[in-house]
């Protein structure tokens, strides 16, 4: 079967939060026939991975089917907090963009499911 490899935000969007040194970044998917999808390839282990160079000291996934939706816990991400990092804010919106760029492969049957990039043409 036929797939294409495209990044995660063509498929879901995400929310994200913060408290202390954990961050919470939720993948909702844009179609409920996605979800299957996502949690098969939106792993644990890849997430983990895709944040290696932040060091997480753990990373938990919680399905949320009804939502079609998980939301993933992120531990020791955030350089102690919003208000002990040095950082400019690598907080909040800027760690879900990063994981809405990881790479997701999607069979060509799915692929009418996909966002377009404003601007793109079919």
């Amino acid at each position: 079967m036929e797939e294409l490899r495209v990044p995660l935000h063509l498929l879901a969007h995400g929310r994200t939060g913060d408290k202390g040194n954990r961050s919470n970044i939720s993948v909702i998917a844009y179609q409920p026939e996605l979800f299957e999808l996502l949690c098969e390839q939106v792993t644990v282990e890849r997430v983990a991975a895709l944040f290696a160079h932040r060091a997480p000291s753990a990373v938990r996934r919680y399905p949320i089917p009804s939502l079609s939706a998980m939301n993933f816990v992120i531990d020791d991400v955030l350089d102690g907090g919003v208000n002990d990092s040095l950082n400019l804010d690598a907080h909040g919106k800027s760690l879900s963009f990063l994981l809405l760029t990881l790479e997701v492969a999607v069979p060509s049957s799915l692929s009418h499911h996909l966002r377009r990039a404003p601007g793109a043409h079919s």
